[in-house]
């Protein structure tokens, strides 16, 4: 099926992987796992830049060109049990999971709005916006506020003819996912609770933005899309 992507540039955050025709502009704040990206899919420009820091953001993806599509997939998932809460956990889960999603929309949408350009934005949630799990408060709290923010963005930028939608994974098998639910007993407790016996792979869940960026999904904005095996029809 052909999404429509091609001539376009997407701007991806936490950046994992490019393709589907579109140029990429991957940006992390880890630049071993950048090189490793450009390695596999030589086309991309990446961008070594830490979306905790707010000005150092603004310098890096000003000198960005022109973006028609975004994902917002960068993410801390900092677990600690609720009367462990740390200061620092709250800062750096709300900056990077909300703050920087809100910064880095706001750059990108302005500028689709001074080009007189349709656009769309992805911002990648999570299944625990919509559930409670152990040791999961700040980062429920966090993609909980973001499935809302999604939406008042959707209504916002709508007139713009810019789209705002989210993908709420269950656990994914990124090395993230991998080191978070290592533990089989974790596991079991969550995959006894999926209809479908497993967690994701990152392509289930790519699948789903690729749609939601592309022109397959026009009439579709303000969503929140479950990529969970039906663990939130349970």
């Amino acid at each position: 099926m052909d999404l429509g992507l091609a001539g376009r540039c997407a701007l991806v955050t936490g950046a994992g992987k490019g393709g589907s025709g579109a140029r990429v502009v991957a940006v992390s704040r880890t630049q071993a796992d950048l090189d490793s990206l450009v390695g596999e899919c030589p086309g991309v420009e990446a961008v070594c830049l830490d979306l905790h820091d707010w000005e150092a953001t603004e310098r890096a993806l000003s000198r960005v060109g022109p973006v028609d599509l975004l994902v917002n997939n960068a993410a801390v998932a900092l677990l600690q049990p609720f009367l462990e809460v740390t200061k620092e956990a709250c800062d750096m889960s709300f900056d990077v999971n909300l703050r920087a999603v809100i910064q880095v929309s706001q750059i990108v949408a302005r500028g689709m709005i001074a080009r007189g350009v349709p656009g769309a934005i992805v911002n990648v949630s999570s299944q625990s916006s919509q559930r409670a799990l152990a040791n999961h408060s700040v980062y429920c709290s966090t993609k909980g506020a973001l499935d809302m923010l999604t939406k008042v963005m959707a209504l916002e930028l709508g007139p713009h003819k810019i789209r705002v939608n989210a993908v709420n994974p269950t656990v994914v098998m990124t090395p993230m996912g991998k080191s978070n639910w290592s533990d089989p007993h974790k596991a079991r407790v969550v995959l006894d609770r999926i209809p479908l016996g497993r967690f994701a792979e990152v392509e289930n869940v790519v699948d789903a933005i690729l749609f939601l960026l592309s022109d397959r999904s026009g009439m579709t904005t303000g969503s929140t899309l479950p990529v969970d095996g039906g663990f939130l029809a349970t």
